[in-house]
């Protein structure tokens, strides 16, 4: 209980409410009757789609090579979706970063509810109401993102894994969540639905903290400190250390058991994985096959994140893409 009686809830419990809320609205049969209609041009349409596709190209080119396997149709969502997500996180980490505020989230978040209800601002809006209007997504997870910026521009300590968790779920977690009901579970599936959102789930979080891991340096100079500070001060760490950027024993150990914790997350991702359509299958594969090799680019680093920047080179990446085929139609 909290100090005036009230139940605290865990970071994970909050998160797994939401993918509860998500697997079921995939089984719920009648949905889609209370679908907003969306007038858009057919022409409009398909720029909107290509325009997305074009950014997905520019910006996540393995990933893009992998939709290309699924249907015109979630390939398109799949474009639209991760466009939405990589405009919410350019309000915060884009070149216009420095100007915005919580009352251009909550705007950003209000042109969302617009999206949903089948009210578009522009093109690529578009793309995504219409995803929207074909696929169970529904919209707490894209909520969620935006919470996570909001956690961006207030905060920059983390207590305990528990708050970072939040953070993770918030500004990548998400992304799971909103991909699954358009890539489809495999019909010869016997997981629960909720399972597989879970190993969507893990594999956003597995990212983020990789994406924490390798950028230990960078965010220092930037202030922030993205690690569980009770965990440094278990292995004789401070802030001041991570400032300082030496790497020293302690340090090593404490990313050994950072490191371990994201692999944990990758392995239950596997399992999500695998009870997806086939057609999905292959850019999931990849993004976590290439993800979780950062992780070996640090260790071979010697633990120095704070120098050097992990990063896997392009023949890595051009081997992982056959694995990860392999992996998918298995």
């Amino acid at each position: 209980a909290g100090p005036v009686g009230e139940v605290v809830i865990s970071s994970e419990q909050k998160v797994y409410d939401v993918v509860v809320k998500q697997a079921a609205l995939v089984k719920e049969l009648t949905r889609g009757l209370d679908k907003p209609e969306l007038v858009v041009p057919g022409s409009m349409m398909r720029d909107a789609y290509g325009r997305c596709g074009e950014v997905c190209a520019e910006y996540a080119k393995t990933f893009y090579l992998g939709t290309l396997l699924m249907t015109p149709e979630k390939r398109r969502a799949i474009w639209a979706i991760y466009v939405w997500c990589r405009r919410t996180d350019e309000l915060v980490d884009g070149p216009n970063a420095s100007h915005i505020t919580p009352s251009a989230l909550d705007r950003w978040e209000a042109r969302l509810e617009d999206l949903f209800a089948g009210r578009p601002y522009d093109m690529l809006d578009a793309a995504l109401s219409d995803t929207v209007l074909k696929f169970p997504v529904d919209i707490q997870p894209f909520k969620d993102m935006i919470e996570g910026m909001r956690m961006d521009l207030r905060k920059s300590r983390y207590k305990n894994f528990d708050e970072l968790y939040l953070y993770c779920y918030y500004v990548a977690g998400t992304v799971g969540l909103m991909s699954v009901p358009v890539m489809g579970i495999a019909p010869e599936s016997r997981a629960s639905t909720e399972s597989v959102y879970n190993g969507a789930l893990a594999l956003g979080i597995a990212n983020q903290l990789t994406n924490i891991l390798r950028d230990v340096g960078e965010d220092a100079r930037r202030g922030r400190i993205y690690l569980p500070l009770d965990e440094l001060a278990q292995y004789g760490l401070s802030e001041d250390d991570i400032f300082r950027g030496k790497v020293t024993d302690k340090w090593r150990s404490f990313m050994k058991n950072q490191i371990k914790r994201a692999r944990m997350f990758f392995s239950e991702a596997e399992k999500g994985v695998t009870e997806l359509s086939q057609a999905s299958r292959w850019p999931v594969w990849a993004s976590l096959l290439l993800y979780s090799q950062i992780l070996d680019e640090i260790e071979a680093n010697d633990y120095n994140n704070f120098t050097k920047r992990a990063y896997v080179s392009k023949m890595k990446k051009l081997m992982s893409l056959p694995m990860a085929y392999g992996k998918s139609l298995l």
